[in-house]
């Protein structure tokens, strides 16, 4: 047997020994991994025709390193991955990802080997490893992380055993692993190498040895195989993200640069997350702009739904107006920067398409977090009014009412309070059982979402054709259709669209079917909008009263002033369909108006 026969032969044993399930180290002479002058790739020496020395020799290998390893370690301190949803923290890389990275950082000569006196030379003068995709530089911020514990939250292993093949597995507490959404350690494909220290590092994904499946990975990417058999998110499974059979149009820009797949299921995790040099490092986001990881899709060249039209209008929720802000793990709306993302409404792991009933919280916004009826932070919604009491409650966004009311409240989870002695049903059925005129199939036991309101005027609660949601609408408040605000408005079914979308516009008109005489006066003959009396949202109990605040009544000051004669400003409820009003509107002193009596 030759010398040569004998390494071949000797570092074939040494790689067997160190994986068993992983192709021999002859596997490596098609690949970019072959440096020797036989190499296939664009690097290569011009002298070396050893395959394997650039990595292991079998004699004076280094002593402090296994594998018989052939070349130096990199001096470089690294910048590691951080992110607010990891729950192990990584430090400097160690183990095999230090041996990987004393080419892939290119701080070390390709040919500076361990048993070699000089550096072996390389075709056009290259020393390093040239700038690329393998180049990882010594910042890895934007990077996987490596030589991280496998456990939630801890650095060190709880204890270990081997499962029926003689493979160590590690015996970590379930919850753990729940909580940082991984597959626990004993349930990972044998592909999957956890080092004898429990870190996952470079070679838990690739194999060096063997790039059959390209990228020396270790499983396919197609249908996030690889990722899948760590990360675990919840209800990724079911989500449409996951089984959406949606392709690209071909029209710029490329999703998904960085693949030869053709639908999002087959990207799966790489539709939104590049393990290596990602744009946005903490998460891995492959957009620098959040929202843009979202929009490369929802752009109507992947999802059916045009999204980023949407955010053209003249009124949206500004998501590219904020960049870093939001925060998966973000708490209670009162510790964070005021803003608004795709992911403050929606979860990508988790969205889907399955319906519900109001105030049920649909497939589409499910699992974010939000503020309750009673404003106390939740992690998950239950009801879909909770992720619009983030922004326009107890903390809102907004620091001012348009319109000056007789009672002013900008707090609209006060104002949608089951107690308030009147509110739009949507937290739950309304106040007045004796609700009159309602289209079908609206009934006076009908919740609504605050999206039955506040929505896309071209989306299909307009019968339009356009994507659902508060994404963006030409009418002020992101409202779905228009709702005229103005005195001297001439009432039409256009100018007063919005409310004639649930009460029956003819109903309003007509005394006999609303039981109050004067709405048809008011709206037509006086020309006095809907808002001059009503406050669509309600009217908070810690602040108004039944006697005077049913109806949703809360005046309009710019319209409605104090009675002339009196002073006095306030409606006041007699009984069904019976009240009377002390104010002036249009020159009109009442003191009182009566009406059903």
């Amino acid at each position: 047997m030759t010398h040569g026969c004998r390494f071949e032969v000797l570092l074939l044993t040494v790689v067997l020994l160190v994986a068993p399930s992983r192709a021999s180290a002859a596997g490596i002479a098609g690949t970019k991994h072959n440096l020797s002058v036989t190499g296939p790739g664009p690097v290569k020496s011009t002298t070396e025709e050893q395959i394997c020395v650039f990595c292991h020799t079998p004699h004076n290998a280094r002593r402090d390193v296994p594998y018989l390893w052939n070349r130096e370690d990199s001096a470089a301190n690294y910048a590691t991955y951080d992110s607010s949803t990891m729950l192990a923290a990584p430090g400097q890389p160690s183990g095999a990802s230090k041996l990987c990275l004393s080419c892939h950082d290119g701080t070390i000569a390709l040919g500076a080997l361990w048993n070699r006196s000089g550096e072996v030379p390389f075709e056009g003068g290259v020393r390093f490893i040239p700038a690329g995709p393998s180049r990882l530089g010594t910042d890895l911020a934007d990077d996987h992380p490596v030589s991280v514990s496998y456990v939630a939250g801890s650095q060190g292993l709880h204890s270990s055993e081997s499962n029926s093949s003689g493979r160590k597995i590690f015996a970590i507490a379930e919850p753990d692993f729940q909580a940082a959404k991984l597959h626990p350690p004993s349930t990972l494909p044998e592909e999957i190498d956890i080092d004898p220290s429990g870190r996952i590092q470079c070679t838990s994904c690739h194999d060096p040895h063997d790039d059959s499946l390209g990228d020396f990975l270790v499983l396919s990417t197609e249908f996030s195989e690889l990722c899948g058999a760590c990360h675990d998110p919840e209800a990724w499974d079911m989500s449409s993200h996951s089984l959406s059979s949606a392709t690209w149009n071909g029209a710029s820009p490329d999703p998904w640069p960085r693949t030869d797949f053709d639908t999002v299921a087959e990207n799966a995790c790489a539709s939104c997350h590049q393990p290596h040099a990602a744009p946005a490092p903490e998460r891995l986001l492959s957009h620098i702009l959040e929202e843009e990881t979202c929009l490369v899709c929802h752009n109507g060249n992947v999802a059916g739904s045009n999204i980023e039209s949407e955010l053209t209008k003249a009124v949206t929720h500004p998501v590219r107006d904020y960049l870093g802000v939001h925060d998966p793990v973000e708490s209670s709306p009162s510790s964070i920067q005021p803003h608004v993302e795709c992911m403050d409404c929606h979860q990508p792991h988790q969205v889907n398409d399955s319906t519900a009933v109001a105030p049920d919280v649909p497939g589409s916004m499910g699992r974010v977090s939000g503020v309750s009826g009673s404003g106390l932070p939740v992690t998950e919604v239950s009801f879909a009014y909770e992720i619009c009491f983030k922004c326009h409650a107890d903390h809102n966004v907004l620091t001012f009412t348009d319109i000056t009311r007789q009672i002013s409240e900008i707090n609209t989870r006060m104002e949608f309070d089951l107690s308030n002695p009147s509110y739009h049903p949507v937290e739950g059925i309304g106040a007045n059982p004796n609700m009159r005129g309602l289209l079908p199939p609206y009934t006076v036991n009908s919740v609504i979402y605050c999206t039955d309101c506040h929505s896309n005027d071209e989306g299909p609660g307009n019968n339009g054709q356009g994507p659902g949601g508060p994404h963006g609408s030409r009418y002020p408040y992101l409202l779905e259709r228009n709702y005229e605000t103005n005195d001297n408005t001439s009432e039409s079914t256009a100018a007063y669209a919005l409310c004639y979308k649930c009460h029956d516009r003819d109903a309003l008109r007509d005394k006999d079917l609303t039981g109050f005489e004067e709405h048809k006066k008011h709206i037509e003959g006086e020309d006095a909008p809907c808002s001059a009396c009503h406050d669509p949202h309600g009217v908070s109990s810690t602040q108004g009263t039944a006697a005077n605040n049913s109806h949703l009544i809360n005046f309009d000051l710019n319209i409605v002033q104090p009675s002339s004669s009196t002073g006095l400003l306030f409606f006041e409820d007699l009984g069904i369909s019976t009240g009377q009003c002390y104010l002036t509107c249009h020159g009109q002193d009442h003191n009182p108006e009566e009406y059903g009596q």
